[in-house]
């Protein structure tokens, strides 16, 4: 279950990074494993699918030590996604803890 959830928040995780400044894939895997695990495989798809949708973009910077790196920054799109997960996940976190805590309230009874 753990690595459903994960992948579920993976998306806003990668956003919230980026919503602290511009950074490269294997910065963001670094920044992310010291939270979670997370490998270098998972992020490359997941930083495609996120330009896809628009939610950052891309640029090239040179690199003293080899290959011109990818820099990916968050862009307007990709940073009211990021508000509008953050409030889901927070409305989504409230009612799991108030079914855990049985404090639930409201919804269908039987």
């Amino acid at each position: 279950m753990k690595t459903q959830l994960k992948k579920g928040a993976l998306d806003m995780c990668v956003l919230a990074v980026l919503a602290q400044g511009d950074s490269y894939a294997w910065a963001i895997v670094n920044q992310l494993a010291t939270s979670m695990e997370i490998s270098d495989g998972t992020i490359y798809p997941l930083m495609r699918r996120l330009q896809d949708e628009n939610w950052v973009s891309t640029y090239l910077v040179e690199s003293n030590s080899g290959p011109s790196r990818k820099y990916y920054r968050l862009t307007d799109t990709g940073l009211a996604s990021l508000k509008e997960m953050r409030q889901e996940w927070d409305e989504f976190v409230i009612e799991v803890d108030g079914v855990l805590n049985g404090k639930h309230s409201g919804g269908a009874q039987e």
